[in-house]
């Protein structure tokens, strides 16, 4: 075998691994992404994790903590519920004592519904009321300090020191079926021409009655603040969709004309579908997404004027268009965003939506799959890596990037368990990759979790470097 032949076979070592797995150009710097398990080609993202900033220790005694989570010091005004305030130019949450905090979560903590989720449970744990003990243990034990959309509160609330949690509700969504205009999509729920029946005469009264049920957690000092949906199409080209509603259904009629008279007040009454600019997009969009927010929060606050309103978890190209981050800042506390496609947090998208809402914001969905779970990874939007251990540096690698940022208050993992890929029972969006802190039989993934711990026992003093000159 000639030299040349030599080294080329060892640069293909070097880059695959001796398994076939790609191996990072440079461990310390990079780690191997696809976006899909099927894409042809490897590629190489710079990855920052915590041993590489400068001058930050990680083996400095972690500060004290009070009984939510929050960092004790010199406390803030005590308002026995979560609140937000900005002080030295960054936001925070408050927890009930004054102190502040920052929300590290997990979506998803529950044991499932399935025949299938119940063998595992049982095996794993004889029951509920140990799983809840253990789970409350486990996310403690890696420090976080709640838990994010589609968990089991009941179970968990009824541990010592339970984990911050939020509350998941769908007005619009529950409204949609109740009209039968709401379908199942992969992920989140589809309307007609994707456009929310906000307009519907309905609709106010129907938020009032629907909110009732929040009044039962009221007075919950453990409770972070309400999602009113999950991931609603708002989308820049609702004006031109709401046109082509049928006008002889009477519950799309509504929409229709809603859409028609505005664009006769801006643009005069002889104005047409194809005289529509960008502009009057993005304003008509600001329209509905106002009407959407004002009186889903009213209703909120009318039966529980406790907690926080953090909206309909945000997605996709809403997380572009100012009108929608302006709409959302008249009304809500924290803007909820599920924020994909990123391996690194974009600081001036981040910067466009605190400076367009005037509100800090919270990640309530992200996540890497790996390869080495077994699972094929096809589904879902996260990204995917080799390891479990490039898991963990994404994740350290995405939350640098937030904590850097001054508007934002924390993070949920998407997702606390992975989905038994025989179970068709499960969302197809779940259905077949590794987003889990733990496998479809809840065993931890060690490594993801030790590096989640580097950055979430560290949290505080993390925030103190970054905005230290």
């Amino acid at each position: 075998m000639t030299a040349t032949r030599i080294l080329a076979l060892v640069a293909i070592i070097i880059l695959t691994g001796t398994d076939g797995t790609p191996a990072a150009q440079n461990a310390a710097m990079k780690v191997a992404v696809k976006r899909k398990p099927t894409d042809s080609q490897w590629q190489y993202y710079e990855t920052r994790t915590v041993g590489d900033l400068a001058g930050f220790r990680l083996a400095t005694n972690n500060p004290p903590l009070d009984q939510y989570g929050g960092v004790v010091g010199t406390p803030e005004e005590a308002t026995g519920f979560f609140r937000t305030q900005r002080m030295d130019s960054r936001w925070w949450l408050i927890d009930p004592l004054g102190h502040r905090f920052i929300h590290l979560g997990v979506c998803s903590v529950s044991v499932g519904k399935s025949d299938m989720d119940r063998e595992a449970l049982q095996k794993r744990f004889t029951g509920e009321e140990r799983w809840a003990r253990e789970t409350n243990a486990l996310l403690h034990e890696y420090g976080f300090n709640g838990t994010g959309a589609w968990t089991a509160t009941d179970l968990l609330r009824s541990c010592t020191r339970p984990p911050v949690y939020t509350q998941t509700w769908s007005f619009m969504g529950a409204f949609g079926r109740a009209k039968k205009l709401a379908r199942q999509e992969s992920g989140h729920l589809g309307y007609p021409g994707q456009c929310i029946p906000v307009f519907h005469p309905e609709f106010e009264a129907f938020c009032d009655r629907y909110a009732e049920q929040l009044a039962r957690t009221r007075s919950d000092p453990y409770l972070l603040g309400h999602f009113s949906d999950n991931e609603l199409p708002l989308g820049s080209n609702v004006l031109d969709q709401s046109l082509k509603l049928d006008a002889n259904n009477p519950d799309l009629r509504p929409g229709y004309e809603a859409a028609r008279t505005w664009l006769a007040q801006r643009r005069g009454p002889s104005a047409k579908p194809q005289d529509i600019t960008d502009a009057d997009r993005s304003a008509f969009l600001g329209y509905v997404c106002e009407r959407y927010f004002r009186l889903t929060t009213q209703a909120i606050r009318r039966h529980d004027p406790n907690h926080l309103c953090l909206g309909p978890r945000l997605y996709g190209g809403s997380l572009r268009a100012p009108a929608v981050l302006q709409a959302a800042g008249k009304y809500l506390d924290v803007v909820a965003i599920n924020y994909y496609g990123a391996w690194t947090p974009d600081r001036q998208l981040m910067a466009m939506w605190a400076r367009e809402s005037g509100k800090p914001f919270l990640i309530t969905e992200w996540y890497a799959k790996g390869m080495d779970s077994g699972l094929p990874n096809n589904t879902g939007a996260g990204w995917t890596v080799p390891t479990q251990k490039d898991r963990g540096a994404f994740y350290q690698n995405f939350t640098l990037g937030l904590l850097e940022c001054p508007d934002c208050v924390g993070w949920h993992w998407f997702k606390y368990r992975d989905n038994n890929p025989l179970d068709l029972s499960t969302d197809p969006s779940n259905r077949d990759s590794n987003k889990g802190i733990v496998n479809w039989q809840f065993e931890p993934y060690a490594p993801l979790l030790e590096a989640m711990k580097q950055v979430n026992t560290k949290v505080y003093q993390l925030v103190e470097y970054f905005n230290a000159p």
